[in-house]
């Protein structure tokens, strides 16, 4: 039946029944009900479904609901975060691919809230060009809530072994050299993200002269409760193929410029910030994609504890297209891929603008941002 709850979280049957049952079975573990409703009902005791992040609450209890009504729950109870829009991925098995792992090694994280550690990697080398298919976080056991987010960074080919040594607090005064050669993400994952699946006709190239040789791997670890002892051995895994597919991939960052000269202030239910990404700026960074410009096929929209809500505006020709990606309903726990529908085209000469929504009414002092992501 469809129930909502008042403020006073008390269950109510709600007189307009929007939810119908679809099967229902169970066994001697599992009891299993699949129901549908419309995205949007006209229901004013209904949360209209839409691309952003839907905060699901569930509850059972061991008895079937009597006469009585709704049995209490207890402690079998609990949230996930789902976007129930995003587009299944159309997965080729990767079961007998080749794949090769880059993961830290005993990382000491300090007992401090926010630290980058940066590591250098050698791609193995392939004679002939492949394609990565698919990338998977390794996060170990224990650190799904330490492990922030994940960048991969392309860094000069001429480097040698020598920089594959030791790892390195990134951004700091006495990083080596190297990572100053290490600008173009390559790939980028979050928490709460699961593995990427590049497209059927789309792939991550390794194995030649352009592609990438060295790359640094640079891992946020969020330790806010200032924990000691703690060792990070977590990663990324990547799966390739020989077999080539039609396209390659490849990023485009857009957003804020991550600077001190961009904080917010404390105490305010609402404060938005603008990332512009100009004309000008995609007509230099897509001039090699000219006249085609490039395809987007998936977005990954990140922020931070104050974040509440991502938009993604895309304008072609002056005029404003539909919203490239968007999650008004953002969760810091969960970031992951937007896999898009359709394809969009970029063209030199477009403008996007990265539209960030803030909340900071618990907090006292103002959000600086103290770290340069590039």
């Amino acid at each position: 039946q469809d129930y909502f709850t008042d403020e006073n979280r008390v269950l109510k049957k709600d007189p307009q029944q929007d939810y119908h049952l679809e099967y229902a079975m169970e066994n001697s573990t599992h009891t299993i009900l699949a129901f549908s409703r419309e995205l949007h009902t006209c229901d004013t005791n209904d949360k209209t479904i839409t691309e952003s992040t839907v905060r699901v609450i569930w509850a059972y209890h061991h008895k079937d609901m009597g006469e009585a009504g709704q049995n209490y729950h207890g402690s079998n109870r609990g949230t996930k975060s789902l976007r129930l829009l995003n587009p299944e991925k159309e997965e080729v098995s990767s079961a007998s691919l080749p794949y090769f792992d880059l993961t830290n090694k005993d990382v000491p994280v300090p007992d401090k809230d926010t630290t980058y550690w940066c590591q250098m990697f050698k791609i193995p080398v392939q004679h002939e060009k492949h394609h990565v298919t698919k990338i998977e976080p390794l996060i170990q056991k224990g650190h799904e809530n330490l492990v922030h987010h994940i960048l991969l960074y392309q860094c000069s080919s001429n480097l040698n072994d020598s920089v594959l040594d030791y790892g390195h607090e990134c951004y700091h005064p006495n990083m080596p050299d190297s990572f100053l050669t290490c600008e173009t993400v390559i790939f980028a994952w979050a928490i709460g993200g699961e593995g990427f699946t590049y497209p059927p006709h789309v792939g991550l190239s390794i194995g030649t002269a352009a592609d990438p040789q060295f790359v640094l791997m640079e891992v946020h670890y969020d330790n806010p409760s200032y924990t000691e002892g703690l060792i990070d051995n977590s990663g990324l895994r990547l799966i390739y193929t020989p077999v080539i597919r039609k396209y390659d991939a490849g990023v485009i960052e857009a957003g804020l410029w991550v600077s001190l000269f961009h904080n917010i202030p404390p105490g305010m239910p609402e404060f938005v910030s603008e990332g512009h990404c100009t004309l000008e700026c995609l007509e230099e960074a897509l001039g090699a994609e000219r006249p085609a410009g490039i395809h987007v096929f998936a977005v990954l929209l990140h922020a931070h504890l104050a974040g509440r809500a991502i938009r993604m505006r895309h304008f072609h020709n002056g005029e404003e297209q539909k919203l490239l990606a968007y999650d008004d309903e953002f969760d810091f726990n969960f970031q992951e891929f937007q896999y898009l529908k359709e394809e969009r085209t970029i063209l030199p000469g477009d403008n996007l603008i990265t539209e960030c929504h803030y909340s900071t009414v618990d907090r006292i002092r103002m959000t600086w941002v103290r770290k340069v992501l590039m």
